[in-house]
């Protein structure tokens, strides 16, 4: 999930690098209007991108997931304020 998720990550981006990149370099010598288009559009690109390589899949483990280690889960538990562990 995660390497997939990081593939489309890259991938978005790399498309952002090249719309601003050919916006700027040869895309205004024609129409500077579609020059101006391109640069909106890969503005919008990296919020997207983020979201998509921080989204949870339904493999993932979650920050409050347990880890199925007892004593880690009660250690962040008390730590969290979830229960108290007394002595």
């Amino acid at each position: 999930m995660y390497a997939r998720r990081r593939r489309v990550y890259f991938l978005l981006m790399g498309g952002c690098l090249v719309l601003f990149v050919s916006a700027w370099t040869f895309v205004r010598l024609l129409s500077v209007e579609a020059a101006v288009a391109m640069c909106v559009v890969a503005m919008v690109i990296p919020p997207v991108a983020a979201m998509i390589a921080n989204r949870r899949g339904p493999d993932d483990r979650w920050w409050d997931d347990p880890s199925g280690d007892p004593k880690s889960d009660e250690w962040w538990d008390e730590l969290d304020g979830k229960r108290r562990h007394d002595d």
